[in-house]
């Protein structure tokens, strides 16, 4: 028997022991000063957001303990590798704190039994499966945004997150971020009287050029990386670079993602959802227009406009033509919120500069407004990670959650398709289906390139 057959065998030999069973406490976090006390934590992914995002913010928090990296590039697999040993060492002054163990492949990381939980920063078409294999191998989960390719994949994910109670936090880290909760507080509170329109800035992205097929690198498992998606000819400007962690070229391209409306779209959304009481829901109509590429490998969308419609009577636009951030705009006022001068990573696409101001009003009094006893408070983070980590041990909902991730995932997926569609399309968000449109129907799944892709994951 092949390794992968045998790997492939065993995931789904733990996912039928495991799906269904009453949640299970690692080992690993109990005994308060024991050193077992520990969440030991696999990294899958060891690319530019897992770099200089993830990586970092897991292991600043002392009950983590990073144990083993996962990239199909055999070079930042071993980056990777230094990368958290470095880290350890500076910060524990013992530069024999952890032997990082390296895999070239996540399903062989998820048989080991020492790792507890797993973070997952690899590219958008690559989400949803590892998620869903690492609950159903009893792992807890860190996972990137976009939360799925599809909306099949979402609600399959979100529902087998829910039958093996694993705790899976969506890296929506706004959420934990203060001027977010704080405007949708003040928003739900009444603060701008009764809210009307929601308008959402964020970018699109440049086309690019032609390029030509390439060799494949050493040491890249090309194949897997391609995962589920068509086979098409290897070129650097369609993954990562091979050199550095700059903005890799897969963001650009249709065929792994859509573009900004699902990069930074699930982020601003999900706050937005937030402060319109909306996060378990969904709009009930959505139309776009938006400009596509004509020519070159980078074909996700430009210049847009979203308009979707909620049963609550309130209408959320998103553009690039409004200030990268969430305006509330009420019967009262208004409230804009923005990440300021955070950024995520060194190549975040939007400068500091243009979404500086973090919160303000029409009227200052708004944003000094006291929350009372018995209003809305929303649920309080102050680092996503950590909070993550909290409810690996507590077991509680994490602030950013699998069914919203999946929610908030949907709006981005389904403006996406609107783009598409020169139509008005009516969205049932309880069916998560669109109303008597079978062509937009079609377009909630994508045909997968086996072995690879959820629907070949053995429940």
């Amino acid at each position: 028997m092949n390794r992968r057959k045998f790997i492939g065998q065993t995931i789904t030999g733990v996912a039928a022991s495991t799906i269904g069973i009453p949640t299970i406490v690692p080992s690993s976090v109990f005994g308060k000063n024991a050193p077992s006390n520990k969440i030991n934590i696999g990294q899958i992914g060891c690319g530019r957001i897992g770099r200089d995002h993830d990586m970092p913010g897991t292991m600043q928090h002392d009950i983590a303990r990073m144990i083993a990296v996962c990239d199909l590039d055999s070079n930042r697999l071993k980056d990777g590798k230094l990368h958290v040993e470095n880290y350890y060492q500076k910060k524990t002054g013992n530069n024999k704190y952890v032997d990082v163990k390296m895999y070239d492949d996540y399903r062989e990381l998820l048989l080991n039994k020492d790792i507890d939980a797993v973070v997952i920063s690899t590219p958008d078409f690559w989400h949803a499966q590892p998620a869903i294999e690492a609950a159903l191998a009893g792992k807890d989960i860190y996972l990137q945004k976009p939360t799925s390719l599809t909306i099949a994949e979402g609600r399959l994910l979100s529902d087998v997150i829910k039958k093996t109670g694993r705790i899976l936090q969506v890296g929506t880290q706004q959420r934990s971020s203060a001027q977010f909760r704080i405007a949708a507080e003040l928003v739900r509170n009444g603060r701008i009287g009764k809210l009307h329109t929601v308008k959402v800035g964020l970018p699109g992205d440049p086309s690019g050029p032609a390029a030509p097929a390439m060799p494949v690198p050493k040491g890249f498992n090309y194949d897997m990386w391609l995962g589920s998606t068509p086979e098409i000819p290897y070129t650097e400007i369609g993954v990562h670079p091979q050199v550095g962690y700059g903005r890799p070229g897969w963001l650009r391209v249709e065929q792994f993602g859509a573009g900004m409306i699902t990069g930074w779209g699930q982020h601003h959304f999900d706050s937005a959802a937030w402060g319109m009481d909306t996060e378990y829901t969904g709009p009930t109509s959505i139309q776009a227009v938006a400009e596509f590429p004509k020519s070159g490998l980078w074909n996700v969308h430009g210049d847009f406009m979203v308009k979707a419609d909620y049963a609550n009577g309130v209408t959320m636009y998103t553009s690039g033509g409004f200030p990268n951030g969430i305006r509330y705009e009420g019967t009262e006022g208004w409230i804009f919120v923005s990440r300021g001068d955070y950024v995520a990573s060194a190549s975040d696409p939007v400068s500091q500069a243009k979404s500086s101001k973090a919160l303000d009003a029409s009227d200052p009094k708004i944003l000094t407004s006291v929350i009372g006893e018995n209003e809305i408070h929303l649920y309080k983070s102050t680092e996503q990670h950590g909070n993550w980590l909290d409810c690996i041990q507590s077991r509680k909902e994490p602030i950013s959650p699998a069914e919203i991730g999946h929610r908030t995932c949907s709006v981005c997926l389904i403006s996406h398709i609107a783009m598409k569609l020169p139509r008005k399309l009516t969205w049932n968000p309880v069916t998560e289906r669109f109303v008597n449109d079978d062509e937009a129907n079609a377009m909630l799944s994508r045909t997968q390139r086996k072995p690879y892709g959820t629907n070949y994951i053995k429940m």
